[in-house]
Formats: structure tokens, sequence, C-alpha cells
């Protein structure tokens, strides 16, 4: 968790942003924590990033294009030098939230004094998602059920779990004790996965959609017929279908301590897919592979998964990966998978004695 003394930083360049431009990571916890940034004070424009892993440059020209006086990055891991070489030409304070452990400073401080970093896996936290900080840095008891699904998405249960059952009984269940469950077996898990379905869409019908949220009363809405959620309810329902179909198909990949799925196509959704293996096979390591072009974006889960990767990484040209303890991504050559994946199934044997 972030100290008082960080939440009170945050808060004050909150209150000082005139036209802030919120940057956020392409899934649910990213969208939902900008939604509560947004709600809370009223005012900024967000962009989802879409680039994999870091924000880059190519984001750098909205600044000038929505005339920002602070830029606020939340839940991305990375950020590209070549966009805070942007931001410092123009002087544009930066203030990047996040909550993923890399296991060192993600830029060079004296080179970019304008940068403010807060990030709740170091000084021994242990990495609440940004949702939950964004939660607790405004305290709006109206919006748990945003900050719930962000949470839960992103593989974490709250601790205002229990007030939020309280309000919202027919959104809970009684015997919920991981992430997991709430992800699986809740109605508000159910909002939450069509959350990291719906921002997979265009440009155009997320920020339709985020600006949605934004105005949203309660829940209920989400699914609603209304016209400011139309293209979203419409590319869930696209989504699903294909996701039960690659979930069955992953189904059948199920090996004694491994399972491995490769897939391709336009739907990039192996972390979705992952999650769901994982709380499937609870004591089975998972590689979902989607495919496309030259390259290939993995997601890892399983017990101690991040040190099993950083064994098999070395070695792999153009690699690039890293995340949480027991949920990794990463991305290399399409070449290299059949060897990532026997070097992956080797570490895990050893592991496992």
């Amino acid at each position: 968790m972030l100290s008082k003394e960080q939440i009170a930083e945050i808060k004050g360049h909150l209150d000082k942003a005139q036209n802030p431009l919120f940057y956020y990571d392409n899934d649910a916890d990213g969208l939902c924590s900008f939604v509560l940034l947004r709600r809370a004070i009223g005012k900024g424009k967000g962009v989802a990033a879409k680039s994999y892993p870091a924000l880059n440059a190519q984001y750098a020209h909205k600044v000038h294009e929505l005339n920002a006086d602070y830029v606020f990055i939340l839940d991305k891991p990375l950020v590209g030098e070549d966009f805070l070489e942007e931001m410092d030409k123009i002087q544009i304070p930066v203030v990047w939230i996040d909550h993923h452990d890399l296991g060192k400073e993600p830029y060079d401080k004296d080179k970019f004094p304008n940068v403010h970093f807060y990030n709740s896996a170091h000084n021994g936290g242990v990495g609440e998602p940004v949702t939950y900080l964004a939660y607790k840095i405004l305290e709006k008891e109206e919006d748990s059920w945003i900050a719930m699904m962000g949470c839960i998405a992103d593989h974490y249960l709250p601790d205002f779990k229990e007030e939020f059952a309280k309000k919202y009984p027919e959104l809970w269940r009684n015997d919920i004790q991981k992430p997991f469950d709430a992800l699986y077996k809740s109605e508000i898990g159910k909002l939450a996965q069509a959350l990291s379905f719906g921002i997979k869409d265009s440009i155009t019908h997320v920020v339709q959609f985020q600006n949605f949220l934004i105005q949203c009363k309660g829940p209920e809405e989400i699914f609603a017929e209304s016209k400011g959620n139309e293209n979203f309810r419409i590319k869930y329902s696209e989504i699903r279908k294909k996701y039960d179909v690659l979930l069955e198909k992953a189904k059948a990949q199920v090996g004694e301590k491994v399972v491995f799925f490769e897939y391709s196509g336009d739907l990039s959704i192996s972390s979705e897919i992952a999650n769901e293996l994982s709380y499937l096979y609870p004591n089975r390591h998972i590689i979902v592979a989607y495919s496309k072009g030259g390259g290939v974006n993995i997601s890892l889960r399983g017990k101690k998964v991040r040190d099993i990767f950083n064994k098999v990484i070395v070695g792999f040209e153009g690699a690039s990966g890293g995340g949480h303890e027991e949920a990794i991504g990463s991305r290399i050559r399409k070449d290299d998978l059949e060897k990532f994946k026997n070097l992956f199934e080797e570490e895990v044997v050893k592991a496992s004695g």
C-alpha cells in the first residue's frame, strides 16, 4: 500500500491539475482506476494505452492535442524514455501510479525530475492493484462497485469486501474466499469480466464506453439497454462467444503439470484465458500463447511462476516480460515458442521436485 504521505501527494497533484490526461493500461484494472479518479475530480480525459509492454512516444501527441497540463499514468509497468523525454521538453508533470514489481526503478530519477512515481509493490508493499489505490486515495464509497470490479479482475480481494457485500448482496456470495471465486462465481465478477472484454473494442468505442461508465449511477446500468453502452454490449457478446470456444479448446490441452495452449486470430485475450485456466487447474502451471505475425504474447500463471520465467527467459533475443509472483506477461519471437515451452516445462518439473 502507498503511505499516507504518498496518498496526500497524489491528492495534491489531482487538485492542481486543471486539464489532466490519464493514460491507463488496456485492462479492467486500468479502466476502473481511471473511471474512479475521473468521477471523483470531474475533469480530464482518458486514453487506453494499448502498446505493450511500455507506454511509448506515439501517445505523446495526445497531450498537445488536448492541451493537457498534467499527465497521469495508471497501471503501466513500463514507460518509454522517449515518452518521458517528450513530457520533459514541454515541462508537463507526470504522475505515474503502478503496482508491478520489476525489481528496480523503471526510469532515471535524475534525468526526469518532473516524474512523480508511486508503486504499491515498493517499500515492502504487496502490490495492490491501481484500482484499489485510486479507491483509497479518494474514498468514495458510492463507487465501491467500480473498485471491486477492477480489484477482482486483477486477482485481488480488497479489504472493503464486507462493506461491499452488505451494500450489494445480489452481486456477492457468502462462499467467496479468493479473488478468482469472486471473478468466476459472483455477479460482480461477471461484470468485471465484461469490462475486460469490452475494452478490447476500437478506440472510438472504448472512449464511448469509458464516458458511459463515468456517468453510471450503479452496476445495474452496465448491461441495461442504453445508447451509451450499445457498442459495448455488442462487443461483449461477440468476444464472449469466441472466448468460450477458445477456453474449451484450452481445456483439451491439460498436461500433468502444465496446461499449454496456443492460438491465433484477431483476438488477444491470452491473459483472460490464462486466468480462468489457473482457476480451473490450480495445481498446474499455465502457458497461453497468442501468435500474431512473427511474435507471440504469452500469459503465464502458477506457483512462483515469476521465478521460473526469470530462469527460462535468459538468452531469448528480443524477449520482454514481467509481472507478479504468480502471473506474468511476456512477448517472444514466434520461432522461439517451442524452445520456451520446453524449457518452461523442464523448470516446472525441477521446481516440483
